[in-house]
């Protein structure tokens, strides 16, 4: 195999990566899937993997090591195992849920979770434990495929300084008619995964449609100054704008699904939507499709089931279907990374894990997958949190 390339801007450099890692790489989708390593990072802090590598960097193991660190803001994060702030009683009533062997949280264990405010982390556990030994923690660098869709959501709110054009509302609400992505590869640019394939087809039929797809964000990001872009500046681009804080990094140059980061520095990021710093908090909910194809003549392709209808907004659901939803904003990803922002703005949540076995294409971050299963788990941590009883 020779795929294990990186791409800054302008050069094409060749990586000499840890034996463990290349395996990695080469096992689950030699050439860009989203469940790669990522093999910069853009920068960020340093972790005990080493040092981040700068702009258009080589090293991997700088950064998993930088990314896993989670040195962008998160709270007490080492470890994540057990309930944060366990006296108060809705923590008690969120761990208890998430622990629960018989309700939704069961099947897809493992995982870790966490619910806090505008300020800080609330409540966190691992589950299983394992002992003081568990598989995923608040620092655990891993794949979000596409929760990654948010972060390019908030990312252009913040370009246009909330004022998003008719365009940009077309793009990312997913109604633009581009509806024939599949993947990027690691080594292209983000015009380059335009052109590959049929990711850049425009498809007459679907515009004004909802039909979810990573084609929509990809084309926009190449209309708007991002084109030229590998994945390492690209990281660089959208932390321009959220906050150089943020530690992240693109395994592939693909907005809509993928980034490689952690629960920890994902929460700073729902965090800086909480207090406002970020202007997505007044674009939570705003320009909402249907997306139910079998209840909305407007839509196409919807990933969740048809049993729930939920309407889509700036690069995130909104949970409001009339018979389940509680108005919760979030953006699952496939391979189970479920982050949330409750309706009334003042709690966030994540459950983060990564799981490819439902994924009938691990290379594409919008196959089939298992974020749906852990918004379920999500759902019932929230609910507990918020009314103190444990489901």
């Amino acid at each position: 195999m020779i795929c294990l390339l990186t791409r800054g801007a302008p050069r094409l450099r060749r990586t000499a990566l840890p034996l463990s890692l290349a395996l990695t790489m080469t096992l689950v989708a030699c050439g860009g899937g989203d469940d790669t390593p990522p093999a910069a990072t853009a920068g960020g802090g340093a972790g005990s993997g080493g040092a981040a590598a700068g702009a258009g960097g080589t090293s991997a193991a700088g950064a998993a090591g930088a990314v896993g660190a989670g040195a962008a803001g998160g709270a007490g994060a080492a470890g994540g195992a057990g309930a944060a702030g366990s006296a108060d009683p809705r923590a008690e009533a969120a761990r208890a849920t998430a622990e629960n062997p018989s309700n939704a949280c069961a099947p897809i264990q493992p995982f870790y979770w966490e619910i806090g405010d505008k300020t800080a982390r609330m409540a966190s556990g691992s589950v299983p434990s394992n002992g003081g030994n568990p598989k995923y923690t608040s620092s655990t660098l891993m794949p979000i495929a596409s929760a990654s869709k948010w972060i390019y959501g908030a990312y252009v709110v913040q370009l246009r300084k909330g004022l998003l054009t008719p365009e940009d509302i077309k793009f990312l609400t997913f109604t633009s008619g581009y509806t024939s992505f599949s993947r990027c590869l690691q080594t292209q640019s983000v015009d380059e995964c335009v052109a590959f394939k049929s990711n850049g087809v425009h498809t007459p039929a679907d515009d004004g449609f909802f039909s979810y797809g990573g084609g929509h964000m990809e084309k926009h990001a190449s209309l708007n100054g991002l084109g030229p872009m590998f994945n390492g500046p690209l990281a660089d681009a959208i932390k321009s704008q959220l906050g150089t804080e943020l530690t992240l990094a693109y395994s592939q140059p693909q907005l809509a699904g993928g980034v490689y980061t952690n629960a920890d520095d994902y929460a700073v990021f729902l965090r800086k939507i909480l207090s406002g710093q970020l202007l997505m908090r007044e674009a939570l909910g705003t320009h909402a499709v249907c997306t139910n194809p079998t209840t909305c003549p407007q839509a196409h392709n919807a990933p969740i089931p048809p049993s729930h209808s939920y309407h889509y907004s700036i690069g995130h659901w909104v949970e409001d279907d009339p018979a389940t939803g509680d108005g919760a904003f979030n953006s699952a990803g496939a391979f189970g990374f479920y982050p949330w922002i409750d309706a009334s703005k003042t709690l966030y949540g994540i459950v983060a894990r990564w799981d490819m076995t439902a994924n009938a294409d691990p290379g594409d971050p919008d196959a089939a997958g298992r974020g749906f299963a852990s918004a379920l788990c999500g759902q019932l941590i929230r609910a507990s949190f918020r009314d103190g009883v444990a489901r």
